[in-house]
């Protein structure tokens, strides 16, 4: 445990190591000891090799304990936790007030009887986290992950405050767009972390995996904690409670989460040998500097260029969106019919959403099966021998998106009857997040796998399908359940779910064909497209 507190803070970094300017004869790249993590700053770096020269502070040597591959398992999994933690804790906030709908409506004179309007705050909360990280992100690795983090998150903890305090409406609606954009910044950020400490393997697999389970059940969880916050206290204790919660954890960040960019703390080396020494030496990044221009490339142009040029990224990126958008669109589905059914009052409605959390971590425990296939297809693979072949990444999204996500939606369909037991359905909504997690698990993985350097593009390009149905997708819920009924409404999500799973199989069949036509497949690991 001890060991989960070292290097805890920036002064620490200095304490007692014998650092080197490097030399021509002992240089020890970061490049050297990773391949590319799907990181904004890697892309770049790998676009503009560094060539070793005399003058610039580097790793001192493979086994350099500062640096973050070295540092023992103990503190790797401190920081890993601690971040899938703050993933799911941050994720709350974007769907806890769904459960409290019908009390905010009352206190604003808001109707949902033609329309939602009570979603317009969770759809800024979407917009603002679609829109934050393109830039935040890149900043916040070049800046560093330990202050840009902890900032972020004492600013998302202030616009809280006039959250509890609204006397209007639209005071919701705008100060949600800020939290949702912190929220975002903060959930992205986990699977840089993984990789900046993790090599290649099946801990940094399951690292990924644990960070996708914290993101969706995070969100499904939220109208959890809403129902439970409302059966004791007014709408206003649901934003009054998470800055309590959110407060409360400040002093955890502040003591176990280290800085983990690897240019950062080579720059803080190089900044503290400067003030000592009085040698006038640097590390890489601090020559390195990322314009304007290359960041905009990166978050903005290319993400859209492969959206447009890529079926890969653009199917992948509906088929993950479809899950993500399902989740928010249960928020208002199962609210409409478990209150219809049952005649549940907003805390029963809250509460049966933990049934696809369960399912969620039913396929959190299957990702440990899904690893071993992945890693164990090494040997099979010709293309590039000695290293698993990336359509193995799919494996288990293809029985959880034809048997978990589209047959649990059917499942949810017919067995929406007032005769039948409420758990019925709700078995079928956690089928539903069984799928919902394998699918994006792949997602990820195969993008990470088969875009190499371009990752973080082809990334944000499906995080701008996700974010987009999340926000739009349930404007349509509640019109959609009343008008076709609960049986074809929740079947037509499954009909779209179903040509949705024939993804995988595609890539299955035809994945090397795919890949060698693919530009950005082809050209990753050589020349900028």
């Amino acid at each position: 445990m001890a060991d989960s507190f070292y290097n805890w803070s920036p002064s620490s970094v200095w304490s007692s190591q014998s650092w080197k300017v490097e030399e021509e004869s002992r240089y020890h790249s970061q490049a050297q000891l990773q391949t590319y993590n799907g990181r904004y700053e890697d892309a770049f770096r790998d676009e503009r090799p560094r060539q070793p020269s005399q003058g610039f502070v580097d790793w001192n040597g493979t086994e350099d304990p500062e640096n973050p591959f070295n540092w023992s398992k103990s503190k790797k999994w401190t920081v890993t936790l601690l971040a899938c933690f703050m993933t799911f804790v941050v994720q709350v906030n974007g769907t806890e007030m769904t459960s409290a709908a019908e009390h905010i409506n009352k206190s604003f004179n808001i109707s949902d009887e033609h329309f939602p309007h009570s979603y317009w705050p969770v759809l800024s909360w979407n917009l603002g986290g679609a829109a934050a990280p393109l830039l935040a992100l890149p900043l916040m690795e070049n800046f560093g992950v330990r202050w840009s983090y902890l900032s972020i998150y004492v600013f998302m903890i202030i616009f809280l405050v006039p959250q509890v305090l609204a006397q209007n409406f639209a005071t919701l609606i705008i100060t949600r767009s800020f939290t949702g954009g912190c929220s975002g910044v903060l959930a992205n950020i986990t699977s840089g972390i993984v990789s900046d400490i993790w090599r290649d393997g099946r801990s940094k697999s399951f690292g990924i995996s644990l960070y996708i389970w914290a993101l969706l059940a995070g969100l499904n969880m939220g109208p959890v904690f809403g129902s439970l916050t409302l059966r004791y206290a007014s709408w206003r204790w649901i934003f009054l409670s998470q800055i309590i919660f959110y407060s409360a954890l400040i002093p955890v960040l502040f003591f176990l989460l280290v800085e983990v960019r690897p240019d950062v703390i080579l720059a803080q080396r190089a900044q503290h040998l400067r003030t000592t020494t009085g040698k006038n030496v640097y590390s890489q990044a601090e020559k390195t500097h990322t314009s304007l221009r290359e960041i905009l490339k990166e978050t903005l142009v290319r993400p859209t260029k492969m959206l447009v040029t890529e079926p890969v990224v653009l199917s992948f990126g509906l088929w993950s969106a479809f899950c993500v958008g399902t989740a928010f669109m249960f928020t208002q589905s199962i609210t409409q019919v478990y209150t219809s059914l049952y005649s549940w009052s907003y805390f029963g409605t809250g509460m049966v959403q933990s049934a696809v959390v369960i399912g969620e971590f039913i396929g959190l425990l299957a990702s440990l099966y899904q690893d071993d296939l992945y890693f164990r297809s090494a040997p099979k693979n010709t293309e590039n021998p000695g290293r698993p072949i990336p359509e193995a990444r799919l494996y288990m999204s293809i029985p959880g998106s034809f048997i978990g996500l589209s047959a649990g939606l059917f499942w949810y369909a017919w067995t929406s009857y007032s005769t039948l037991h409420w758990i019925i359905p709700s078995i079928g909504l956690a089928f539903v997040g069984f799928g919902m997690f394998t699918v994006v698990s792949a997602v990820t993985g195969y993008i990470l796998d088969s875009y190499s350097k371009y990752a973080a593009s082809a990334i944000a390009g499906c995080a701008f399908l996700e974010n987009s149905f999340a926000a739009f997708l349930p404007l349509a819920t509640q019109s959609m359940y009343r008008g076709m009924g609960f049986n074809w409404a929740s079947s037509m999500l499954g009909f779209a779910a179903l040509g949705l799973s024939f993804i995988p199989l595609v890539l299955q069949s035809y994945g090397g064909v795919i890949r060698e036509r693919s530009v950005f497949m082809r050209s990753a690991g050589h020349a900028e497209v």
